[in-house]
């Protein structure tokens, strides 16, 4: 596949962020808590200065892969330092850059073990840039590891409810599903003949029979379905959702769990269209089955960061029923989806992260009437909650729209019953609202302060992002299009 080498390496560049960033942080005594956390500020806006010009500068006539690096590691093996980034890719890479810098900005209250937790989450997050933008399979799959690593020492040191268990569990789900990709990679590799990990290079020349394809396909659908969150290997995210602390929650949900959808469709439909078309059928039924298990289980629950973990789990069976519908649009509203569903749950835990740390409870019947009391803290979580349940003009609308209209015209029944069940719970999520938020103030959150400005800054960056692209969603549309017919050409 043609491509051309970037003038500049911004990719690159990208990564260094992070590195330097990184590094930044180790070298400052930990005890000048102020200049980490301003450090920390400076390196991940500019990941979110970088990843919005890249997203702006891409060339959508052109489409294809741009800004593409290239450099031979091991020519011996086929591994190369190889990135590039087409309409899936860069939807992503703004994502990334969004949630990191706000996820820095809303812990800038943090006072436990200020260095190791930034020098970690720079960590965990040069590991999604870099799955992101890496078109060489040794190199995804070592992004790939990179990025879980940090959850469990950020989950076990800094967490609450459970967070020993959270972070186990969590950590010994995604290992295994690191365990189905690495063989799927390395049988792809061998059965291909041409010994290179090379992406676009093993796309050429139909080199794998549908057997193979099939075999390959159903590993890596797993594999990086598990941290996607497919039903029934889920379970580790509700827990996890719960025991992170805001900062990990807003990352974990926003961003880690889109590796696992990207993973399936970069690697997995790219290589092995055949495969994705033979299991698309089980791809959907898992996906309803998700999306109507996290909305049902969903409805059960009184602690609010289990409530938007379940939540998570169905909205995410969105993003593995449009993949599951071969067609365009299908393809076009999930990835959007990826990116709203992103932005929204930053919000929501961002905000769930704030109420918490004024009232000490994410327990539901024991909070009311904080619109009284914190009406710009709990103003954010409304936006949060109908961005979650699909309002029009907000930027999940759109992707569940799409989703569905692809999903009722190939899967009936499936779309039929999905529909349903976000319906419902959408009327538990205005519930909740309702609960929260309204009704008579209670006397013992009479004091509590409302959120100050320096903290409203990442809620109101994130509110606005899902305002404009819940307003502009062509803006998104018109970017992923342009790898989407790709990706229906191979099938």
């Amino acid at each position: 596949m043609a491509y051309q080498l970037a003038d500049f390496p911004f990719l690159t560049m990208l990564l260094l962020c992070c590195v330097a960033g990184l590094l930044a942080i180790l070298a400052i005594p930990a005890r000048h808590v102020r200049a980490i956390k301003i450090v920390s500020a400076v390196f991940s806006g500019l990941t979110l200065i970088i990843s919005i010009y890249l997203f702006v500068a891409y060339d959508q006539q052109a489409g294809g892969y741009q800004f593409v690096e290239r450099v031979a590691w091991i020519p011996a093996l086929g591994i190369a330092y190889f990135n590039g980034v087409d309409g899936f890719a860069l939807p992503m890479l703004l994502l990334t850059g969004i949630v990191f810098f706000t996820a820095v900005l809303t812990c800038w209250e943090m006072e436990l073990r200020v260095k190791e937790f930034f020098a970690l989450v720079f960590l965990l997050v040069a590991g999604v840039f870099g799955l992101f933008m890496s078109l060489d399979l040794f190199f995804i799959f070592v992004w790939f590891d990179v990025s879980l690593f940090p959850m469990y020492l950020l989950i076990a040191i800094w967490g609450s409810t459970r967070k020993e268990y959270g972070a186990m569990k969590l950590t010994l789900y995604l290992l295994a599903g690191s365990a189905l990709i690495l063989p799927a990679i390395v049988y792809l590799v061998v059965q291909s003949g041409a010994m290179t990990f090379d992406l676009l290079a093993l796309m050429e020349g139909n080199r794998f029979t549908p057997a193979q394809q099939r075999i390959a396909f159903f590993l890596l659908y797993i594999g990086f379905g598990i941290l996607a969150g497919v039903f029934p290997f889920h379970t580790w995210s509700p827990v996890g959702h719960v025991a992170a602390p805001t900062a990990v929650s807003m990352i974990h949900a926003g961003v880690l769990m889109k590796i696992g959808a990207f993973g399936i469709l970069r690697v997995g439909m790219f290589l092995c269209p055949q495969g994705w078309q033979y299991w698309a059928p089980l791809m959907a039924g898992l996906a309803v089955c998700g999306i109507v298990y996290g909305t049902f289980v969903g409805l059960s629950q009184t602690d609010l960061k289990y409530v938007i973990g379940y939540s998570s789990v169905a909205h995410m069976g969105i993003v593995g029923l449009g993949l599951s519908t071969l067609t365009v649009d299908g393809l076009n509203g999930a990835v959007f989806q990826m990116f709203a569903h992103g932005i929204m749950t930053a919000l929501f835990f961002s905000s769930v992260g704030y109420i918490y740390d004024r009232t000490h409870t994410k327990a539901i019947a024991e909070l009311g009437g904080l619109s009284r009391t914190m009406p710009r803290a709990t103003a954010f979580f409304i936006i949060a909650a109908l961005t979650g349940i699909g309002v029009p003009c907000l930027a999940s609308f759109w992707g569940e729209l799409v989703v569905f209209m692809s999903c009722v015209r190939v899967y009936p029944v499936a779309g039929a019953l999905a529909i349903f069940a976000l319906a419902v719970g959408a009327l538990f999520m205005l519930r909740v609202v309702q609960k929260t938020c309204y009704g008579p103030p209670l006397e013992k959150y009479a004091g509590l302060a409302d959120i100050t400005a320096a903290l409203a800054v990442p809620r109101i960056i994130l509110a606005s992002v899902i305002v404009l692209f819940g307003l502009f969603p062509g803006l998104l549309f018109d970017m992923i299009h342009t790898a989407t017919m790709q990706v229906i050409g191979l099938r």
